[in-house]
């Protein structure tokens, strides 16, 4: 069984890995200070730096092609609302948005 760790900008939380949520629904489920907008991978505001078990998560979707840079993938940059826990495993994201 895993554990995910979020960080907020003042909050941090863990619980057991929560498989077939997104991150987004796991940092709102733990009332972690994380922004957030649309949802729908549009707005960028959920953006995180997934730093441990980016391979526990689903694929890079089509919104975050189309919203970020390749550059930021290879830094281990997501959209938190797109990525979906797929198994358990650990998993450690900072809420990294833009602004």
């Amino acid at each position: 069984m895993g554990e995910l760790r979020l960080k907020g900008r003042t909050i941090e939380e863990t619980m057991p890995t929560p498989v077939g949520s997104s991150l987004l629904q796991a940092a709102l489920h733990l009332k972690v200070d994380w922004n957030y907008n649309c949802s729908r991978g549009t707005c960028a505001r959920c953006r995180c730096q997934v730093i441990e078990g980016e391979q526990y998560l689903n694929d890079i979707t089509d919104a975050e092609w189309n919203r970020m840079d390749e550059e930021e993938f290879e830094e281990g940059y997501r959209l938190s609302c797109q990525a979906v826990i797929e198994q358990e495993g650990n998993i450690v994201a900072i809420h990294k948005p833009y602004f």
